[in-house]
């Protein structure tokens, strides 16, 4: 596939490093620093010019181009570009934006009308990631596949829970009919695929996929289904923090702290049960007089990284069940669980996972990776005779470093055990490390 990139910033570098390695790809840029370091660690070809002048569109042969990304830090730049690269012969195209009325429900027009196929907005994505997180209680990741007929849960092991420092094996002989899977799991900032004698400890951040009839079953086995939530801090006024609250607030005691006097106004008037409070979260004093040791869940979305660490690491010393951070630095997601915050969000990586997820990469319909941890999960369509139809999964010989998760036939949905036989056309969900991505490829491909 030939795809066009305008924007060699953070959300465009981290698509042309997923990307590279299936596609051709073209990146577009006014930094010719900017796109030298961009070449520097991915195999694409960059054109320094501006994506809104015709010139450098047909530079970068935009008429061939099967999908055109324009992901640059302005808006207005984005819109115009998307719609000009559909004019001139791209196939299909997709804007990131930063104003929520561009995603909002019944809008005056469709935007494909004009060119634009998709709509990306990174910070209505970082609130609903939020929301889920804190309506699935025990959750520091949560993930759907197929309309909720498969989940993907992060639970993080705590010095209780019935499955504690026993193997796999025997946890699994503990359950009657199969309807989770333990997948992935976390441990001192080493990331492992689990084999049947590894034991669960406490500190582990483990992935699991569960059928819906499954995730309670696993809830209880780990000691979370007593967990429920009922009082939400957010810090922070912002896109975030304001769509956080405007979803949660119907469910939940709701308080948000904003700084900014004019901000916090604002948030009066157009949040009808959420509690506003101006002042500085840093301030241990005001966090201290507002309760904090009563929250369950402090979610912190300034746009400061510091602030939101700090602030997350003070709430957790007071005694809040869940933390969640916003940071714009993706390298701090690998200490996450050295640091003891439950989920930092980054909202350009979230957004590059979204926007990769509509780049069918082989027969492959969706892709992602789970915060700080050095893997990837695939949901692929099975080819009619490629080699994962050949056999039991416990006769495939499947690499070491990944694991199948769970299919979906139709209405039927099943976990993947040794004496599964996959068939063609079931959607199959795979979890690997990334240096076996290629092997576990071969196994989908004829």
């Amino acid at each position: 596939m030939k795809i066009v990139i305008a924007g060699a910033g953070s959300v465009g570098l981290y698509l042309a490093k997923g990307l590279a390695d299936e596609h051709l790809i073209t990146m577009i840029d006014v930094n010719e620093s900017t796109l030298n370091y961009a070449e520097s660690v991915a195999e694409v070809m960059t054109i320094n010019g501006s994506a809104t002048s015709f010139a450098t569109l047909k530079e970068a042969n935009i008429a061939q181009a099967d999908l055109f990304l324009a992901v640059t830090s302005v808006e207005q730049t984005n819109l115009v570009t998307a719609m000009l690269a559909k004019k001139m012969g791209a196939g299909m195209c997709l804007a990131r934006v930063k104003n929520p009325e561009y995603v909002a429900d019944n809008p005056p027009f469709d935007l494909a009308e004009l060119g634009i196929d998709h709509i990306i907005y990174p910070e209505g994505l970082v609130a609903k990631e939020i929301s889920n997180l804190i309506r699935r209680a025990s959750a520091t990741d949560i993930h759907e596949f197929e309309d909720g007929k498969l989940t993907l849960l992060g639970i993080r092991m705590d010095d209780d829970g019935e499955i504690l420092n026993k193997a796999l094996q025997e946890v699994m002989r503990t359950v009657e009919n199969v309807r989770f899977r333990i997948v992935l799991i976390k441990r001192k900032g080493n990331t492992i695929i689990p084999t049947r004698d590894v034991k669960l400890l406490a500190g582990d951040q483990v992935i699991v996929v569960a059928k819906p009839d499954g995730i309670g079953r696993i809830l209880e086995l780990t000691g979370k289904s007593r967990t429920r939530y009922k009082n939400i801090m957010i810090l922070g006024g912002g896109k975030i923090g304001k769509a956080c609250a405007c979803d949660l607030e119907n469910e939940f005691n709701v308080k948000l702290i904003e700084s900014d006097i004019k901000v916090a106004y604002s948030l009066a008037d157009d949040l009808d049960k959420t509690l506003i409070l101006q002042g500085d979260g840093r301030d241990m004093q005001l966090l201290e007089d507002e309760a904090i040791s009563e929250m369950d869940v402090f979610v912190a979305v300034t746009g400061d990284a510091e602030t939101n660490i700090i602030a997350s690491l003070m709430a957790r010393q007071s005694g809040v069940k869940k933390t969640i951070a916003h940071v714009e630095n993706t390298d701090y997601n690998k200490i996450t669980n050295i640091i003891g915050i439950d989920a930092l969000l980054n909202k350009k990586r979230i957004a590059a996972g979204s926007i990769q997820r509509l780049v069918h990469k082989a027969n492959v319909v969706e892709l992602f990776q789970i915060h700080g941890m050095d893997a990837e999960v695939l949901e692929y369509i099975v080819e009619p005779g490629s080699p994962i139809t050949k056999e039991l999964v416990k006769d495939l010989k499947f690499p070491k470093g990944a694991i199948l998760g769970g299919y979906v036939r139709g209405k039927e949905v099943e976990i993947i055990v040794g004496n599964t036989q996959i068939q063609a056309n079931d959607r199959v969900v795979v979890f690997t490390l990334h240096n076996c991505v290629q092997n576990v490829e071969n196994f989908f491909r004829k």
